[in-house]
């Protein structure tokens, strides 16, 4: 799986033939908050979960913290605790 980060729009994308799925964020500081998700309805959840799983192996190769302020991501780690170390001081998820 190929995920481009398009820093012009400030998201993480992922698309194939059929598929199209787009994390914006923002980025300040050393923090990147992961804002909004738009998944194709018909992808699959193990999709879903290898391209948020490439994020989060972007963002921790920045050097990066990470702030989810959308549900599937904050599920997403719920699910992953290795990535609960990219949070900042202070969120608990």
């Amino acid at each position: 799986m190929e995920i481009k980060n398009n820093e012009l729009l400030r998201q993480f994308e992922y698309k194939d033939e059929t598929r199209k799925i787009v994390v914006e964020y923002v980025n300040q500081e050393k923090k990147i908050f992961l804002t909004k998700v738009n998944i194709s309805e018909d992808t699959e959840e193990e999709i879903i979960n290898e391209f948020f799983k490439k994020i989060m192996n972007c963002i921790e190769e920045q050097n990066h913290k990470v702030v989810p302020s959308h549900p599937k991501i904050v599920n997403f780690i719920k699910k992953n605790p290795i990535y609960k170390e990219l949070l900042p001081v202070g969120i608990r998820i």
